[in-house]
């Protein structure tokens, strides 16, 4: 087991949430519409998820930790498992412009819709899918909010081949038990 690091808690609580309301109004309705991880989730009402998010810088900060906590030599090899629309990646490309980055996500939408730049450092590929990559190729392999999506089988997948291309890794997630909660 690893050790406990808190890279992006300042991220999370950076934004107001307004949890009970969030509870009372369709809860499992909005999770549904969630799940799909098109426009609505990306780019749609708040409700669905990120709510029309605009990348304000917020993830330099999470990645210089990151390259100092693994000491990350300006060369390194990055992958970044459910990336979303890679704004993680884009930082760890603009502080380290040597490096080779490289995300997946399931959601073609967000791939499409990344930051500038990025698609082409990025795939749509499932997190449980084997990877197509060597064993031990990436200096770092990070998941951030991705894996709580998982069955647990699929979970025991992604997770081994996080552990199997990564010589170092950090996973973040939520938990739940049902999509109700």
């Amino acid at each position: 087991m690893g050790e406990l690091v808190q890279f992006i808690t300042g991220c999370h609580t950076r934004t107001a949430r307004d949890y009970i309301g969030r509870m009372q109004d369709e809860k499992i309705h909005c999770s549904e519409v969630a799940r799909r991880y098109d426009a609505d989730y990306w780019d749609g009402d708040r409700r669905y998820g990120f709510g029309g998010y605009r990348y304000d810088g917020r993830w330099a900060a999470v990645a210089e930790q990151l390259i100092a906590h693994y000491q990350l030599p300006p060369d390194a090899k990055i992958l970044d498992v459910g990336c979303g629309k890679a704004h993680l990646l884009y930082e760890l490309s603009q502080q380290l412009p040597q490096s080779t980055v490289c995300g997946f996500d399931i959601s073609a939408y967000a791939i499409q819709n990344s930051l500038k730049g990025m698609q082409t450092h990025l795939m749509l590929h499932p997190a449980e899918a084997p990877y197509p990559f060597g064993d031990g190729e990436f200096d770092l392999v990070f998941s951030l909010m991705t894996l709580h999506n998982l069955r647990l089988p699929e979970l025991f997948g992604a997770l081994g081949e996080i552990a199997r291309v990564g010589r170092r890794q950090y996973v973040a997630m939520e938990s739940y038990r049902t999509v109700a909660e």
